[in-house]
């Protein structure tokens, strides 16, 4: 039979589990014994790749593997070592720029960590230590107050008025109140397990006692940790497309030149190994080489302009991922939440006010806040303590209350402490004419039982049932809206009893009002859930916080609806679901409360077999396996951890929710960019294979290698990177999200890449055809000498000016504006400037086999250039109006 957990266990049963006393602790030998033994108390860091695995794995995808092979044919098969050579050196450009951006990353990511090793302060051997962390081992008995971070999991075996905040480890903003005693019920969550304290929690108030029952891996941070070294790496759609995209052009590609090589030998006019060489050269033609350079500069690019906005990429194809995205589960606390207690509502004199109405600083209620109350204010003004109690001392600056010179004239001169089981606090403070004030504050039904009068503006008087009623019905109407109530009482006192205890001074209390308080959502945060739900993004929270309080604050964010109690579900009622059910009704919820690890990688699971794209935002160590599990994991860099951080592919540097907003944005605009970059490049290559096919079966003369090097050159690069820093296109985030099974042929961009490759292709060999019917020479050499010139001016200037066409896939040229991107018009310069230099300067004819053109022949291959945008500005015009009708 398995132990018991040790929270269903008695603290004396835990001690003598270990081997251990709270009197003494572990001798130093046994603690030195237990570390070499079970090492030390840190978490298992992941290997982390050397430079060379980094260089490597760029060469891993499958386009890149294409290109390989396409470099090896080039140069040992058709010894075009040329081509063989720029193939490769796009290659490894772009295997070096993919490891200096992900490095880059790495290193603002390492910049964010400021968390050092705690110490902890331990009892061995009798006396009271102050080690290292690292070096805690199980038996170690440690000692807790507030301010401290918990340093390994313990059980509590001593607690006064100890209170936990384990945000980072549950999602719950409010701290744990810890007690010692054994908990009954079979699988307690770790958010229920008030006799246990958790490694990187934080002590906030009280002190305590606790033995060390779980150190390193073996606590639950790491089991988290553990949880992210098994979880699975899911590839991003934009891999997936470029995976996708790299099979597709292979298997087009090999046909072609089977094609071509079978006509060639039926028809006789070459030799076999002629005829291989001349479809090998057809293949490599086709290779879009500089595709994969293209979009790591685009996919970089856009990683610039993230970084600018506060969002640090770890991964270049997450940038895309963001603009694919279906789902975004958020973290409530810190990330949709600002993880501080506020005060939001304060009743009294019978009514109930917002916070932000004000309140003078004269009001009993005012002063009750702030004398019952723990909170240190510290000498730079911050606020040290419960962050119930901070927020109220908070509350009572805002509204000119100085208590700094309020204890100097009314010092406390005793107190009842705070006690979990009665959940009152008071404190006696002495007035400046020699009676005491008594000030307490606590749960409201636990304070009513001690209050007989009423205060009501400058009045007091007797409580009746009414009055009762009223304030239990405002007591239920803030708790209905997710906010933490406290009732404020006070009395005066001309002198003090012998003995201070709840029963002489918590008696015959006077009411002065109730306070609500909530961690509130972001101020940016409900429009940024707008702007995702427009975007057709759907936003869900998922928090381990109590049910209440989730679906409140989902509703005022525009999560769900007020009231919608179907969208909201528990960790608990998820359990009973099998994995089959919950896929299959994941869709009718979007809050998630009460959650553990293990729920939040089953619900992205859950999306992503519904073909979903789905991004997770979050900030603790809870929200790791998921954060990897997830199709792009968003971490928060300043109230992250580290944990969270290093399983993100992305990081707020500002913790701002809004900035995935901008983050979603910037993605659509570069895969549509990318999109636009495919497009212009494949329609082009085709453009070239169709001519070079069609020259091959009519028998005319070919282009000749340096032609078809230079076009692509020169025609594909420049323009091509120019596409991937376009604009973005007017109602970009009203388009729904593509999801999973789009790619990069989705929208129309497919059939465009068709026709107008062939359209490319056509108008080539039109020029050529024209050029030798009407020759302005009479040889046959110099006829077809100036055919071939003008077919390659012809081919590489469409290409140029099929640039422009492709701004979009459905608008006009002139309702996107040709002339807007400045990088664009200098790329579609320089290119044709390059393009002219090869024909129109001395030298270089020879070189690239060309002749010199009259203004005739150049005006036949400036009109299909033009004729291109027009040919392709009509057949838009005609598809907008056939889809208006």
């Amino acid at each position: 039979m398995a132990d018991k957990a040790f929270y269903a266990i008695t603290s004396e049963e835990a001690l003598k589990r270990v081997q251990t006393t709270v009197a003494d602790g572990l001798s130093p030998d046994q603690a030195a014994q237990r570390l070499a033994q079970n090492g030390p108390n840190a978490l298992a860091q992941g290997k982390k790749k050397t430079l060379a695995e980094r260089f490597l794995d760029q060469f891993k995808d499958f386009m890149i593997m294409v290109l390989l092979a396409a470099a090896l044919i080039a140069g040992f098969v058709v010894h075009e070592w040329a081509d063989a050579g720029i193939i490769l050196a796009v290659v490894i450009l772009n295997a070096i720029f993919g490891v200096f951006q992900e490095s880059k990353a790495e290193e603002a990511i390492d910049a964010l960590a400021k968390m050092a090793t705690p110490n902890a302060h331990v009892r061995r051997g009798g006396q009271i230590l102050t080690i290292p962390s690292s070096e805690l081992v199980v038996g170690d008995i440690v000692l807790l107050e507030a301010g401290d971070v918990v340093p390994a999991d313990l059980r509590l075996v001593e607690s006064a008025n100890l209170q936990i905040e384990e945000s980072a480890l549950t999602g719950e903003s409010v701290p744990v109140d810890k007690q010692v005693e054994p908990l009954t019920g079979a699988d307690i969550g770790i958010g229920d397990r008030t006799n246990m304290a958790f490694m990187n929690s934080n002590i906030t108030y009280g002190r305590g006692v606790g033995v060390v029952v779980a150190t390193g891996m073996q606590t639950e941070v790491g089991r988290i940790a553990g949880m992210l070294n098994a979880a699975h790496e899911t590839t991003t759609p934009l891999q997936d497309n470029l995976k996708a995209l790299g099979k597709t052009l292979t298997i087009m590609i090999l046909v072609i030149a089977v094609i071509v090589f079978g006509v060639g030998v039926w028809r006789g006019a070459e030799s076999v190994p002629e005829m291989f060489l001349t479809a090998i050269s057809l293949a490599v033609a086709a290779i879009p080489e500089g595709l994969p350079a293209i979009v790591t500069i685009i996919l970089a690019l856009g990683t610039q302009k993230m970084a600018k906005r506060n969002a640090l990429v770890r991964k270049l194809p997450a940038v895309e991922t963001l603009g694919s995205t279906d789902i975004i589960a958020s973290d409530k606390t810190g990330t949709l939440t600002q993880n501080k207690m506020t005060v939001e509502k304060v009743y009294y004199d019978g009514a109930l006010h917002d916070a932000s109405a004000g309140i003078t600083s004269a009001n009993p209620i005012m002063t009750i806040m702030n004398f019952a109350n723990d909170t240190q204010v510290q000498d730079d003004g911050k606020l040290l303590g419960d962050p119930t109690e901070t927020a109220l001392v908070a509350y009572g600056k805002t509204q000119g209350f100085d208590l700094d010179a309020a204890l100097a004239k009314e010092p406390r001169v005793a107190e009842v402490p705070f006690d979990s089981e009665r959940k009152l606090m008071t404190t006696i403070h002495q007035l400046a004419d020699g009676s005491y004030l008594v000030a307490t504050k606590g749960a409201p039904d636990q304070l009513l039982k001690r209050v007989t009068q009423l205060a009501t503006g400058d009045e007091v008087a007797p409580l009746t049932e009414a009055d009762q009623k009223q304030i239990l019905s405002a007591n239920k109407g803030m708790a209905t809206q997710a906010l933490r109530v406290l009732g404020m009482a006070y009395k005066h006192l001309d002198v003090l009893p012998e003995t201070i205890d709840t029963n002489t001074i918590e008696q015959d209390l006077i009411f002065a009002g109730l306070v609500g308080m909530i961690d509130p959502e972001r101020p940016e945060a409900a429009k940024a859930v707008a702007e995702a739900k427009a975007a057709g993004i759907r936003p869900m929270m998922i928090t381990g916080d109590h049910q209440d309080t989730a679906e409140a604050i989902a509703a005022r964010l525009g999560i769900i609806e007020p009231g919608d109690d179907a969208a909201v579900i528990t960790g608990a009622e998820l359990d009973k679901q099998s994995d089959a059910e919950f896929e299959k009704n994941v869709t009718k919820y979007s809050v998630y409360a009460r959650v553990a690890p293990e729920h939040k990688v089953r619900i992205v699971n859950a999306w992503q077999k519904r073909g979903k794209v789905v991004a997770m935002t979050g900030d603790g160590v809870n929200d790791a396996p998921a954060l990897k599990a997830a199709d792009i994991g968003i971490g928060m860099g300043i109230t992250g951890t580290e944990v969270s951080k290093g399983a993100s592919d992305m990081v707020l540097a500002d913790d701002n929710f809004s900035t995935i907003v901008i983050a979603v944005e910037e993605g659509r605009k570069v895969f549509s960019n990318i999109q636009k970059s495919i497009q212009y490049l494949l329609s082009a290559n085709l453009g070239e294979v169709l001519t070079l096919f069609m020259m091959t079966m009519l028998g005319w003369d070919l282009l000749a290698p340096v032609h078809i090097l230079w076009i692509n050159l020169v025609t594909d690069t420049f323009p091509a990177i120019a596409l991937g820093v376009e604009p973005t296109e007017p109602g970009i985030m009203k388009q729904k999200p593509r999801g999973r099974a789009s790619n990069f042929f989705t929208g129309g961009v497919g059939p465009a890449v068709i026709w107008q490759g062939l359209l490319e292709g056509a108008l080539t060999l039109g020029v050529y055809f024209i050029a030798i019917t009407w020759p302005v020479h009479s040889s046959y050499a110099a006829i077809h000498a100036d055919a071939l010139t003008m077919a390659y001016a012809t081919l590489g200037l469409i290409q140029l000016f099929h640039a422009f066409n492709v701004k979009s896939v459905h608008q006009s040229l002139f309702t996107v504006g040709a002339f807007r991107n400045k990088a664009f018009n200098w790329a579609i310069l320089v290119s044709g400037l390059l393009l002219a230099v090869t024909i129109l300067v001395p030298g270089f004819n020879g070189l690239f086999h060309v002749t010199t053109l009259d203004l005739f022949q150049w005006a036949i291959v400036l009109g299909a250039g033009v004729a291109i945008i027009v040919i392709v500005e009509i057949v838009k015009f005609v598809l907008r109006a056939t889809k208006k009708r």
